[in-house]
């Protein structure tokens, strides 16, 4: 498949790409706390999203899920300001702490991420009571299903288990979360087992990414390149950058991430744009705009890998801050985070008014990691 894009909408991706629209903040901090108060004020604002959905109004789908995960980041930053935890704790007592319906999709587990956080930061163990059942009934009855995607007449059975890309963000941090939190293994066990298991599936050994799901196996664009999903991807990398830290240093799957984390970070920067951002399909970077959802999660993973020492800051700390640069530059006029592709399982066209929880929350994590380096030389 070969994007195609129109010209007007290329002029305004150069424009992204270059001069800033507005000025911008102070710090990473300041300009993620503009962008959480923004999204924060048009929760309920439907005409902003371009694919609006009922999963989309719902706070505890993945699409708010991400974004409410990026503000428990910031929080911890801003330990003096209490409004973004406040926001936090507001939206899980809304829920009653209840993650979504689906009994296995990971999709309905991302929002446990933010009540664990919750529990920890006040909320106490009524914050995950409803999360921890809905994961003791899957190691009760774990799904028996193999990893391949397809449509069977029930539905996609292998959406029971991990196996695209997404999902690898979506679940596996909240089940190893929720095993420092309880002392009880075998959330942590599963995660991982399962974890490694659609990571093997899904990655090239090649070109050192993984698909988003088996249906990319064989699929080629119009100049034959393999389809490797910018945001899909990112999830990847942003999942390690949560899950690496909360192994034991020395633990064979901790050493087992790391090496797969340094691997995708090698060939990530390598496929930077001059501009800072990421194209939607990681291979085919001309004439491609500006995307901020999958530079987002880049941004995060590679500013925390410099910061925790598993990257070269001399090689990787540009690529991040050439990120941040684009994430800046992508705040539109009005407040919102632009250019974020929408909801979708493959690269797409993308506009600079198009805004996502998710990409917010992308951006929030990015900020928080971009602060925890040093003061960029001058």
């Amino acid at each position: 498949m070969t994007l195609r894009f129109p010209a007007s909408l290329l002029a305004l991706a150069l424009l992204a790409g270059g001069a800033q629209a507005v000025p911008a903040p102070a710090s990473p901090l300041a300009a993620a706390e503009r962008l959480a108060d923004w999204q924060l004020a048009h929760r309920n604002d439907a005409s902003l999203v371009s694919r609006f959905s009922d999963e989309t109004r719902r706070a505890n789908s993945w699409e708010q899920a991400t974004f409410w995960i990026g503000m428990t980041a910031l929080a911890d930053h801003l330990p003096a300001d209490r409004h973004i935890a406040e926001a936090v704790m507001a939206m899980g007592r809304g829920e009653g702490w209840k993650p979504g319906k689906r009994p296995y999709h990971a999709d309905d587990q991302a929002i446990g991420q933010a009540y664990l956080w919750a529990a920890r930061h006040g909320a106490g163990a009524p914050a995950t009571v409803p999360f921890r059942a809905k994961l003791d009934a899957i190691l009760a009855s774990p799904p028996r299903v193999g990893l391949a995607f397809y449509a069977a007449p029930s539905g996609i059975e292998c959406e029971t288990r991990w196996c695209w890309a997404d999902a690898l963000f979506m679940a596996p941090p909240g089940w190893i979360a929720l095993s420092q939190q309880t002392g009880d293994p075998r959330y942590r066990r599963y995660a991982l087992a399962e974890y490694r298991r659609t990571v093997e599936f899904l990655y090239d050994p090649a070109e050192h990414l993984l698909y988003r799901d088996s249906r990319f196996f064989e699929r080629r664009d119009a100049a034959g390149r393999k389809e490797f999903w910018s945001r899909g991807n990112g999830w990847v990398f942003a999942s390690l950058a949560r899950i690496i830290p909360m192994l034991p240093a020395g633990d064979p799957d901790r050493v087992w991430m790391e090496r797969l984390f340094r691997e995708m970070a090698a060939r990530l920067v390598g496929l930077q744009k001059p501009d800072g951002y990421w194209a939607p399909s990681l291979l085919a970077s001309e004439g491609s705009p500006p995307e901020t959802s999958g530079t987002g999660f880049f941004t995060y993973g590679l500013a925390w890998g410099v910061k925790a020492g598993l990257l070269d800051r001399a090689t990787y700390e540009p690529a991040a801050r050439r990120g941040w640069a684009a994430l800046e530059r992508a705040i539109q006029p009005d407040g919102r985070l632009g250019y974020v592709q929408q909801v979708s399982d493959r690269p797409e066209q993308v506009a600079p008014t198009d805004t996502q929880y998710y990409g917010t929350g992308a951006f929030l994590l990015a900020a928080a990691a971009i602060a925890d380096l040093a003061p960029a030389r001058r």
